[in-house]
């Protein structure tokens, strides 16, 4: 009798890498490539299936700037460490010269100085997030395009087989890092294809939304062939093109950055108080922080600006205090927002609230015994 086979179901995954994969797209706005390539390679290593002598992976980031390249590789040490700073980052515009290598490598032996240059990449270094459950690093090479070419040198050697000799003639061992690159590279011309500009699009039908995708991702790869030699791309597992953020993503990011501005409220010394931003103040954030050659971060830029300032000025003056709930809106006439605070009576909470505090006894534990009471969800923003 013939044996039956059974199908496998390949777009299963693991609890851990859906968990893994849905924190991802909780931080990461309209990256989805990203994303998967990220967590398909970190399926690989926690299968323990990743080749050997090579890094877990070599991943380039292609895109204009404010599109977010950065941002993912933050996310993804914030996610599993616990930290955005759980990454070794090597700004390549440092190492445009061929001496200044040493201050990724060290020095060698003899070298005036050699045991005063602390190198960059070590082991330690790359391990120092290690936990038991979880011993990965990442490493990031941000504006590849701008290394000497002595650290070009390095990197191939690196990408190729996961290992790096210091100056003083120590080995690291990359096989349990993923290698990550950024490169603006094609951004003045991908800013061409779309009317909303580098970093963001306007709105389009979606067949010409799929058009203008194949045609951004074809002309930032076109850019990195022109520019990087043949034995770079070929040790490169996956490029990926940061595509351009739509309104409604634009959105999505400033809801995430005020929720960001709210937690750095709650946890200030001087004052824990509560903000809400209406919707006319929304549109004005968005508006003044779009800009078409700096992309999300004039978003970021913007915040600081029209929010951050004027809510220390509140504090530093004493106008807002333990329990406040402040309004910002925008009058649709001043280049400016309007902060009020309401009434004691209005500080009830809308169930239709972002939700930063849970508790009762967080509350009661910040009023520090005077009698000031936060609800036990407080918001940031309808």
């Amino acid at each position: 009798m013939k044996a039956q086979s059974v199908q496998l179901d390949l777009n299963q995954r693991s609890m851990e890498s859906r968990d893994f994969e849905a924190g991802l797209r909780r931080m990461i706005v309209g990256q989805d490539e990203a994303v998967r390539a990220i967590v398909d390679l970190y399926e690989v290593f926690r299968a323990d299936l990743n080749s050997p002598g090579r890094p877990v992976g070599n991943l380039l980031f292609l895109g204009p700037t404010g599109a977010g390249k950065t941002r993912v590789v933050e996310a993804v040490a914030e996610l599993l460490f616990g930290s955005a700073n759980a990454i070794l980052k090597v700004d390549c515009a440092e190492f445009q010269h061929s001496h200044e290598i040493a201050k990724l490598i060290g020095s060698p032996p003899g070298y005036l100085g050699h045991r005063e240059t602390n190198p960059l990449i070590t082991q330690e270094s790359l391990e120092q997030y290690h936990t038991d459950n979880l011993r990965i690093s990442f490493l990031l090479f941000d504006e590849i395009e701008k290394a000497s070419g002595a650290l070009w040198q390095l990197l191939l050697g690196m990408l190729d087989k996961a290992t790096l000799t210091l100056g003083d003639n120590t080995h690291v061992d990359l096989s349990q890092t993923i290698i990550f690159m950024t490169s603006n590279l094609g951004g003045s011309e991908i800013a061409e294809l779309g009317a909303g500009g580098m970093g963001f699009a306007s709105a389009v039908q979606s067949d010409t939304k799929l058009q203008l995708n194949q045609k951004v991702e074809r002309t930032a790869v076109d850019a990195a062939k022109r520019r990087f030699a043949p034995e770079f791309m070929n040790r490169i597992d996956k490029v990926v093109v940061f595509h351009a953020l739509q309104s409604e993503q634009l959105e999505k990011i400033l809801d995430m950055e005020l929720r960001n501005v709210q937690k750095r409220v709650l946890e200030t010394a001087k004052g824990r108080f509560l903000f809400r931003v209406m919707p006319a103040a929304k549109e004005f954030l968005l508006r003044e922080g779009t800009d078409l050659k700096y992309g999300a971060r004039h978003l970021k830029r913007a915040i600081e600006r029209y929010v951050v300032s004027p809510l220390a000025t509140l504090l530093g003056t004493g106008q807002v205090s333990l329990g406040d709930v402040i309004s910002i809106n925008w009058n649709g006439m001043e280049p400016r927002l309007v902060f009020s605070k309401e009434e004691p009576e209005a500080k009830i909470v809308p169930c239709n609230w972002m939700v930063t505090e849970t508790s009762e006894t967080s509350a009661a534990r910040h009023s520090n015994g005077r009698g000031v009471v936060i609800p036990p969800t407080a918001a940031v923003m309808q």
